[in-house]
């Protein structure tokens, strides 16, 4: 199946260069030059992936993040943030609205198409396999559904919230460093953008409400899911 992606930026040229090299490596692509023409377009075209410029005119990059991640049909779809802000400030609030990615311009076609492919490697369904299901506490994470949810309750979780969940459950009780979750979860080389974790692990957190306090900070180092050696089971 051929991916569909959604390049939003409105400055034609960008746009042109960006769409031309994602096309180049088989995915389709259609474009938007603003924050209305964008939503319309995910709502109608259903994207796999949004490659979102932030300075938009009328309606910011940050709005249409936030009405994506609001609305039913959208809410799954993945979002790489390409833009010239490079301010730590504009890359927490992304990645805090459920960015899975961000990158500054100028990126290298290359580097963006390698980032668009592991997002869809990350928003891929597993395979149906024995022992699917894993159980740690109030959470169940359904990995042969690509679902996790909380006492019972589906949790809505971006396809990165959901793998670096995962991750942590399933090495539940071991320290887990910032580089080794960006290998694993965002499939980055360790020095990309450390901050990236903290912020995904910040809403998630949020997102498990009271057991969010299950993600244990481990100062100097990284993070551990806690409490759930006796209690986790995979089935």
């Amino acid at each position: 199946m051929t991916h569909r992606i959604l390049v939003v930026d409105d400055e034609a040229d960008i746009t042109a260069l960006v769409a031309y090299h994602l096309a180049k490596v088989g995915y389709r692509v259609s474009t938007a030059a603003n924050g209305p023409d964008a939503l319309r377009s995910a709502r109608e075209e259903r994207p796999d992936v949004v490659v979102l410029d932030l300075m938009l005119p009328g309606v910011s990059g940050y709005e249409v993040l936030a009405e994506l991640r609001r609305r039913e049909e959208t809410k799954e779809v993945g979002v790489i943030l390409l833009t010239a802000r490079r301010e730590e400030t504009d890359r927490i609030k992304g990645l805090s609205l459920g960015a899975d990615d961000y990158l500054t311009k100028p990126c290298s076609p290359q580097e963006l198409s390698l980032r668009v492919g592991a997002l869809l490697r990350r928003l891929a369904s597993p395979a149906v396999s024995a022992g699917s299901t894993l159980s740690a506490g109030p959470i169940t994470i359904d990995r042969s559904a690509h679902r996790a949810t909380l006492n019972g309750r589906e949790l809505s979780l971006t396809a990165t919230e959901y793998k670096l969940l995962l991750t942590l459950v399933e090495r539940r009780g071991r320290v887990q460093t910032r580089p080794q979750l960006l290998e694993m979860v965002w499939e980055a080389q360790p020095d990309i953008q450390t901050r990236t974790v903290d912020m995904h692990v910040q809403r998630l957190r949020s997102k498990l409400g009271d057991s969010g306090k299950l993600i244990e900070t481990v100062r100097g180092f990284g993070y551990r899911f806690r409490g759930g050696e006796r209690g986790a089971r995979s089935r």
